[in-house]
C-alpha cells in the first residue's frame, strides 16, 4: 500500500537520489559531446602524425557511427539484464580505453579501433540516459541533457587547441581519459541508486517477444504498432539528418555562394550551434515546460521556414538568420520526441524503440550529411538551400505522420510534461 513505512522511506530517498543522478547525467552528456568536438580540431595534427590524407577522417567517423549503431540497438536489453548504473559504467570504461589508445597510439589501426570504442560508448550512454529519462517523462531534464551535449562539443575544440599550443594533440586525450575515469567511478558508485530512483534495475522490465504481448500495446488508438515504430524511426532519421547537414555544410556554403570571410563563416556556424544549445537550456527553465506535442509541431514547422529563408537568400543577413532559426527551432524537437515515445508505443516496448530511434538518428546524421556532400559536389554549393528545404519538409512530413498515427495515445501529452 502507498501509505506503508517502506514506501515512505523509499520516497524520502528518491528525491535526493533523483537530483544526484540528474547532475551525474548532465556531466555524462558533457562527456558524450567532448570527443565529438575534439575530432575535427585534432585532425589536422593527428593525420600528420599517422601520415593520413585529409579524407581519412571519414574512416574514423564511419567507425564511430558503426560502434554507436550496434550498442544503441543492444543497450535496452543490457539495461534490463544488468541495470542502468553498471551499463553506463561500462560505457565510461570503453571511453577510457579509447582515450588511452589515442594517447598512446603508434599505428593508424589503433586510432580506428579507438574511434569504434568511442562510438560504442556514445551509443550506450546516449540510449541509456534517453531511455531512463524518457520513461520518467522529464522533458526539462531531457532538454538539459542535450544542451549539456552542446557544451561538451563546444569544450572539445578548446581542449584540443590548448593541448596543441602546449605540445601536441595527444594531451587532449589525456584529459578525456581523466573525464571518462571519473564518470566510470560516478556511474559505478551510484549503481544502486538507479534502480531505486528509476525502477530500471535488472529484471525490472522483461523484454517482450517480437510480436509483443497485450501489455505492450500503446495506450491509445494506434492500430498498427509496427507502422508507428517505422514512422518514429523515420522521424529520427530525417530529423538528425537535417540538423547535422545544416551544421556540417554551413561554413562551406558561407565561404562559397555567400562569399563570407573565414571569420564570418565561423560566426555563422557558431550562431547555428549556439542557438540550438541555448534554446535547449531555455526550454528547461520554466517549471512547467510546453507540451512536447507543441514543441515538435512548431519546431519542425519553424525549422522548415528557416531552411526556406536560406534558400531564398535575399541577403547574407537573412541566410544567417535562417540558419540560426533552424538551430533554435530544432533544439527541443529531439528531447520532445524521446519523451513522447513511451506514450506512443507503450512502456514495455519503449526501452527497445528508443534504442532503435537513437540508432536511426546516428545513421541519419551520417547518411544525410554525406548525401548533402554528393548533391553539393554535383549541383554546386547553391543547392545547399534547396537541400535544407527538402530535408526540413521530410522532417515535418514524418513527424506529422507519426502524430496522426498516435493521436489517441498522446492526447494526454498536450498537458505540460513532468519536470
Amino acid at each position: 500500500m502507498s501509505g506503508t513505512p517502506e514506501t515512505a522511506a523509499r520516497a524520502s530517498v528518491q528525491v535526493p537520489a533523483r537530483r544526484s543522478l540528474a547532475a551525474l547525467s548532465l556531466a555524462g552528456f558533457v562527456a558524450l559531446g567532448l570527443p565529438d568536438g575534439m575530432w575535427g580540431t585534432a585532425w589536422p595534427s593527428m593525420r600528420r602524425t599517422f601520415h593520413q590524407p585529409v579524407g581519412a577522417l571519414g574512416a574514423l567517423l564511419v567507425a564511430a557511427t558503426a560502434g554507436a549503431l550496434v550498442t544503441s540497438l543492444t543497450t535496452a536489453t543490457a539495461i534490463r539484464r544488468f541495470g542502468v548504473g553498471i551499463v553506463l559504467a561500462a560505457a565510461a570504461v570503453a571511453g577510457a580505453v579509447a582515450a588511452a589508445l589515442l594517447l598512446t597510439a603508434h599505428s593508424w589501426s589503433m586510432v580506428v579501433l579507438a574511434a569504434l570504442l568511442i562510438g560504442s560508448a556514445a551509443g550506450i550512454l546516449d540510449t541509456g540516459l534517453n531511455v531512463v529519462v524518457a520513461m520518467a517523462g522529464r522533458v526539462r531534464l531531457l532538454n538539459l541533457l542535450h544542451g549539456s551535449y552542446g557544451v561538451g562539443t563546444a569544450l572539445g575544440p578548446v581542449v584540443v587547441t590548448a593541448a596543441v599550443l602546449v605540445s601536441s594533440w595527444r594531451p587532449a586525450y589525456a584529459f578525456l581519459l581523466a573525464v571518462e575515469i571519473a564518470m566510470a567511478i560516478g556511474w559505478w558508485t551510484t549503481r544502486a541508486l538507479w534502480a531505486g530512483a528509476t525502477g530500471s534495475g535488472p529484471g525490472s522490465a522483461p523484454d517482450p517477444g517480437p510480436s509483443g504481448t497485450p501489455g505492450d500495446a500503446p495506450t491509445g488508438r494506434a492500430r498498427s504498432p509496427r507502422l508507428v515504430v517505422a514512422a518514429a524511426v523515420t522521424t529520427f532519421f530525417t530529423y538528425t539528418g537535417f540538423e547535422v547537414s545544416a551544421g556540417q555544410w554551413a561554413a562551406t556554403y558561407a565561404r562559397g555562394p555567400l562569399k563570407l570571410s573565414a571569420g564570418a563563416a565561423g560566426a555563422m556556424v557558431f550562431a547555428y550551434w549556439a542557438s540550438l544549445t541555448a534554446v535547449r537550456f531555455a526550454v528547461a527553465v520554466p517549471r512547467r515546460t510546453p507540451s512536447p506535442i507543441v514543441l515538435v509541431r512548431w519546431g519542425c514547422t519553424l525549422g522548415l521556414l528557416g531552411a526556406v529563408l536560406v534558400w531564398w537568400n535575399p541577403s547574407d543577413s537573412v541566410s544567417v538568420g535562417g540558419l540560426a532559426l533552424i538551430g533554435a527551432a530544432l533544439a527541443p524537437v529531439y528531447p520532445a520526441l524521446v519523451t513522447l515515445t513511451p506514450r506512443r508505443v507503450g512502456p514495455e516496448r519503449a526501452h527497445r524503440v528508443i534504442g532503435w530511434q537513437v540508432a536511426a538518428a546516428g545513421v541519419g546524421g551520417a547518411a544525410v550529411s554525406a548525401l548533402a556532400g554528393l548533391v553539393l559536389q554535383h549541383d554546386g554549393l547553391d543547392a545547399f538551400g534547396p537541400f535544407l528545404a527538402v530535408s526540413g519538409g521530410l522532417v515535418l512530413a514524418a513527424s506529422t505522420t507519426l502524430e496522426l498515427l498516435t493521436r489517441g495515445s498522446t492526447s494526454r501529452a498536450r498537458q505540460a510534461a513532468p519536470t
